[in-house]
């Protein structure tokens, strides 16, 4: 991003003054109020211990991490009958499992405090450079929390949004200090494509900060500045080497490609999954988007401060994801957050570290580090979210009673049988893709909300029980159906097997 309005960078001249000393530094003001976001990204994440889809990325990293190979095909469901698919995150499931490897569940615990403690603090970092404020960017560190809190979990989208900011702070280093930090963004995407498909976006971001360099006009408060020849010279090749860096991959153009597949080919999944559904107005995060979006071209208006066309551009971009699809509010945190601070830089005294004080924020950070320690979630309590989120108890007792033969799973579930009952194929989980291009979302969809006949998917598939939620449809229909029978239930779960003992063969 652009911090300066003018078409070469200007250079402050300040007065020599001896630089601050190691002490003060990790003592001073910024330090201290990245220490606050740590607190806040650990109390925010200690009882997200229960995304459905974290066990299937954690097995899928398990599977990476014992056999050396990338899975190619659908491994986990008997459904799709080993259906292409793509393990296209591979190298954050790695990363996930060696977490679990080396520390259990509190190690993929302390995963999750670093990850979203490192997203709010390279946001925190990018906002105070973007507005020359280091008080305001603690503004744009808690914009980034508030609509990321729609997707810290235990998933890889937590790297790729990770990387879609230091890709903004890269940019914005190239563009304010030295055209060499482009450089760094090829390998930053050879690193991203095998981490999430937000390089995407990634690409997309890139494109814009190209596109208007190249510009130099102004209509109204929208302005654009056109950059320096050698500037544009150097971002022009960094984004035909950042394309090309995404096929330093194992898989190849089909990993390059799957998030479009995702958006142009996967119509069930888009339509009938929760986190690809509009955010409901029920929630504030969606008046929250309306609220900076028009914060921001009202500010813009009152202060009458220029609107830079790459801020205009990447915040359509980021409303238009947002709009349609809940999960994007991730994606509209981070491309908002330092247009806020930049337009507000002037309201609080930017930091003096000549006046600073180390001793107090000592003290700050010293509390800080109590509360994280204390706000750090033990064995017992993972256990607990695990068990209250998942059919731990159902899946004992398939165990236990050595039910066989094919399953029916509820959707949420599916992730967890994944990985605790992986001599069960499951019916269905969170990989939305491959159920998608195989027909079979579309049938389970039809037959969870009732649009079919429900006896005909447990005939086609020859099942020989179900394991769903205690509060589905389904599970009250089951009970009614004639040759089923309920065996087993408990406070989320409920295994209905068919009533006459016979076992259907698949």
């Amino acid at each position: 991003m652009l911090l300066h309005e003018s078409a070469e960078p200007s250079v402050n001249v300040v007065p020599e003054s001896r630089a601050p000393s190691l002490t003060r530094r990790l003592f001073s003001f910024p330090v201290m109020l990245a220490g606050m976001l740590v607190v806040l990204a650990v109390l925010t994440v200690r009882g997200r211990f229960n995304d459905p889809d974290m066990w299937w990325h954690l097995k899928t990293g398990e599977i990476i991490w014992n056999t050396h190979t990338i899975p190619t095909v659908d491994l986990f469901s008997y459904t799709t009958n080993h259906y292409a698919w793509t393990a296209h995150e591979w190298l954050s499931q790695l990363t996930i499992y060696a977490a679990y490897h080396f520390g259990g569940y509190t190690g993929m615990m302390l995963w999750l405090c670093l990850f979203a403690s490192a997203f709010l603090i390279a946001q925190y970092v990018l906002c105070s450079l973007y507005s020359g404020n280091a008080k305001v960017a603690l503004l744009g560190g808690l914009v980034a929390w508030v609509f990321s809190t729609v997707g810290l979990a235990i998933r890889p989208q937590l790297i790729g949004y990770l990387l879609l900011t230091l890709e903004l702070l890269i940019v914005h280093l190239g563009r304010t200090r030295s055209p060499r930090w482009f450089w760094c963004l090829p390998p930053l995407f050879a690193i991203w494509v095998n981490c999430h498909g937000s390089f995407f976006f990634g690409l997309a971001v890139l494109g814009v900060f190209l596109f208007c360099s190249f510009l130099n006009f102004r209509m109204g408060l929208i302005a654009s500045y056109r950059r320096p020849r050698r500037e544009r010279k150097i971002l022009a090749i960094v984004f035909a080497l950042s394309i090309a860096a995404l096929f330093i991959n194992p898989v190849g153009w089909k990993q390059v490609m799957y998030p479009l597949n995702t958006l142009l080919d996967q119509k069930v999944g888009l339509a009938a999954v929760a986190e690809w559904l509009p955010l409901p107005f029920s929630d504030p995060r969606a008046w929250a988007v309306f609220v900076v979006g028009a914060g921001i071209l009202l500010l813009a208006l009152a202060r009458r401060r220029e609107l830079l066309t790459e801020e205009l551009l990447l915040l359509l971009m980021g409303i238009g994801l947002a709009a349609p699809h809940a999960r994007m509010l991730f994606v509209f945190g981070i491309l908002s957050a330092p247009t806020v601070c930049r337009l507000l830089a002037d309201t609080w005294d930017k930091y003096d570290a000549r006046q600073d004080r180390p001793f107090l924020n000592g003290i700050m950070l010293a509390l800080a580090s109590i509360a994280i320690v204390f706000a750090f979630p033990g064995k017992h309590q993972l256990e607990t979210q695990v068990s209250n989120s998942s059919p731990v108890k159902a899946v004992d007792y398939i165990h236990r009673t050595g039910l066989s033969g094919n399953m029916l799973n509820e959707y949420v579930f599916g992730g967890y049988l994944i990985w605790a009952a992986p001599d069960h194929p499951v019916f269905v989980d969170g990989r939305a893709d491959v159920y998608d291009w195989t027909g079979v979302l579309e049938e389970f969809a039809n037959w969870a909300t009732l649009q079919s006949d429900p006896n005909a998917l447990l005939t086609k598939y020859k099942i020989n029980y179900c394991l769903l939620s205690r509060n589905s449809p389904m599970s009250r229909v089951l009970a009614l159906l004639p040759g089923w029978k309920r065996v087993y239930s408990d406070e989320h779960s409920v295994i209905f097997t068919r009533s006459n003992g016979a076992k259907l063969r698949g």
